[in-house]
């Protein structure tokens, strides 16, 4: 899929509140539905030109769809993502998923902020690995899996 179809789902989004075109996008970008997401060159084109990606979690910012794309291209082994859930509208919408490196698995939520076109202005990530429950609530939980 291109990046002009990808922004037409996007566009569509959040133009509607259309949980199933983003998903459908988002699917697209990561390379969920066909095993290979858009190239780095593809999300470029799907991103803002004032594009900003923060994670709070380590204190860092990239700011510019050119140094996101550069970081992209220079990442070593991108993990294979899950989704656990896509919700929100309008121009703000939440990706749940899960991020497995291999060697280590992290929780992932992203935060995205899109424009009337569809490209993406903003994407502030948050991260967090895995941790044993605390037996003294056992009581009142069920395990996720």
């Amino acid at each position: 899929m291109s990046a002009s179809e990808v922004l037409d789902l996007f566009r569509r989004a959040v133009a509607d509140d259309d949980a199933v075109a983003m998903r459908a996008g988002l699917d697209r970008v990561l390379g969920l539905t066909s095993g290979t997401g858009l190239s780095a060159e593809d999300e470029y084109r799907v991103r803002h030109p004032g594009y900003v990606m923060e994670m709070p979690q380590s204190g860092e910012r990239i700011r510019g769809r050119e140094a996101m794309r550069a970081m992209q291209e220079a990442f070593p082994t991108p993990p294979r993502i899950t989704v656990r859930r896509v919700v929100g509208a309008g121009h703000v919408w939440v990706l749940e998923g899960v991020n497995d490196y291999g060697a280590e698995v992290w929780h992932v939520a992203l935060v995205l902020e899109f424009d009337d076109d569809g490209r993406i202005v903003r994407d502030t990530r948050y991260y967090a690995q895995p941790v044993e429950p605390p037996a003294w609530r056992a009581a009142w939980v069920e395990p996720l899996g």
